[in-house]
């Protein structure tokens, strides 16, 4: 049986992407902070007939998402897919490039590259061992094509989608598939007027054909 390990999973496309890979026969392994919300998405996955177990970490705290991973890695078997979307509970301070301090862009660093990487270093060695294994990071298409308002977020992300994309280039050849994607649409509910949207369901396919049949990819943006 083979794995994924979500970190962030919620309610929308973490939901979605345990769903898609969970009824093509993955065990689920969903790790975020509040233990309360991953029951109850172990129990939506568990009535969908899909093998699920929460695993309650923050993504700030490096040893207890290292923990996390390991304790999922026992319980199902070494992890075969790791995706890495951490959400927010609350909303971040967002700067403009002109406004943003050091300390601004940091704790968008702690939380998507820093955490990545953690995650990332969790799971790796096995993977090696076993010649394969795919690596998936989410981003919004900021990342890609930064908008002043969210300078510092875009920052951070586009350190990730960089270090992604440089991962799958160091794995090119051992099996391993490593990769970014871009959501360039707000999912579920419109955010900003205008903007286009998505379904959480109508995104995770992605994932499941960069892990199949697109394992030569070291980026894709979901724009609708």
């Amino acid at each position: 049986m083979s794995t994924i390990a979500i970190v962030g999973a919620g309610p929308k496309l973490g939901r979605a992407i345990a769903r898609t890979f969970g009824t093509r026969g993955f065990d689920v392994a969903l790790i975020a902070r509040n233990q309360a919300k991953l029951d109850a998405l172990v129990g939506e996955l568990t009535a969908d007939g899909i093998t699920a177990a929460a695993f309650p970490a923050d993504v700030l705290d490096r040893d207890a998402l290292t923990q996390a991973l390991t304790d999922a890695a026992a319980k199902f078997g070494d992890i075969d897919v790791l995706e890495y979307s951490p959400g927010r509970v609350e909303l971040p301070t967002l700067t403009t490039p002109t406004a943003t301090e050091p300390a601004h862009v940091d704790v968008e660093m702690n939380f998507q590259l820093y955490g990545a990487i953690a995650a990332t270093r969790a799971v790796l060695p096995t993977m090696r061992k076993a010649g394969s294994g795919t690596l998936l990071y989410t981003t919004g298409a900021g990342s890609i094509d930064p908008v002043p308002q969210v300078g510092n977020v875009n920052a951070a992300a586009a350190a990730l989608r960089n270090w992604a994309i440089n991962l799958h280039k160091e794995l090119d050849g051992t099996g391993i598939q490593a990769a970014h994607v871009g959501i360039d649409v707000s999912i579920g509910t419109p955010v900003v007027p205008g903007f286009p949207t998505a379904q959480p369901e109508e995104i995770s396919p992605t994932y499941w054909d960069l892990h199949t049949t697109k394992r030569d990819q070291a980026e894709t943006v979901f724009s609708g």
